[in-house]
This record gives C-alpha cells, structure tokens and sequence, in this order.
C-alpha cells in the first residue's frame, strides 16, 4: 500500500498542497473555478509551522483508525485500497471521528453539516497533495520501502556533514 510520506525539512511553508487538496475537491477542478466557488472547497490536510519547523499534518488512513471505529452512523468505511472514506450521505454530523482523530486532520462541513476528511485522492494516481508541493515534501511511497528510505536519507545527510 502506497501512503503520503512527509519529509519536514523539505517543507517551506507555501501552502501549495493544501490550494492542490481544495482545487481537486472543488467542483471544476481548476484553481480559477475554486477561488470563485461558493462556499469554497474545503482541503483535507493541513500546514502548521513553529518558529522552527513547517509541515503538512495529513490523514494517516490509520490501520486501526479511530475515526472509523468511533463513526456510530457507518459514514466512514474502508475502501478496497485500504483508505479510510466516508460516504457523506450517511454523516450525521456528530463529530465523533473529529473528537478521535489523533492527528486533528477530520473537520467539518459547516455548510452541509458534514465531517470531511483526506479520500486521498483515490480516483488520481498521485494525490493532489503530492503533485501540487514543488519542493518534494509530500511523497507518494510504498510503506515497505519507506524505511529504506529513510536509512538512505541518513547516510547522504550524513557524507553532507562530513565534508
């Protein structure tokens, strides 16, 4: 299974993945049409920052998801991929996997009295989130080859101190 990755110190605070995330959700698709919907699309994840450090916080379509088993109304399900979705016509809007969620990343649909998360982009092959961030923050990986990855990020960080 395929899972978005961040990488924080490639992470410049431009918000680009989260302007991607609302423009694939809203009803045109395009970055023009977005800015004059109304309401406005709604992103699914989220850019926080300290003095320190910036990083896109986003859903973990977590193995044991709380939010799904918290959803009393059967909203939320797993898909056939593995992705924790909802089908928005079965919310009922008691904001329990908002409460559960330990990433903070369920919102709300005030509009449609809605919970709203991350579908991860499950009819694109790259989730918006991934295509729209220009410094390769956000990456699209296997989660058995994320450790290797790692392991190799360090030796490079490593022979870059070195010199």
């Amino acid at each position: 299974m395929k899972q978005v990755f961040v990488i924080p110190e490639r992470c410049m605070g431009c918000r680009s993945c989260e302007i991607g995330c609302a423009v694939q959700h809203s009803k045109e698709k395009t970055l023009f049409s977005a800015v004059l919907q109304s309401p406005p699309p709604m992103k699914r994840l989220f850019v926080e920052s300290t003095d320190a450090i910036r990083m896109p916080i986003i859903c973990r379509h977590c193995e044991d998801a709380p939010c799904l088993r918290a959803c009393i109304s059967g909203c939320l399900y797993r898909d056939e991929k593995g992705f924790v979705r909802r089908r928005k016509e079965r919310c009922i809007g008691c904001w329990t996997c908002i409460m559960v969620c330990p990433f903070g990343v369920v919102t709300r649909d005030r509009e449609k009295h809605i919970a709203v998360k991350c579908d991860r982009c499950h009819k694109l092959d790259t989730p918006a989130c991934v295509a729209a961030c220009p410094t390769g923050a956000l990456v699209l990986v296997d989660i058995d080859d994320m450790p290797k990855e790692t392991r190799q990020r360090l030796v490079l960080a490593g022979q870059k101190g070195v010199g």
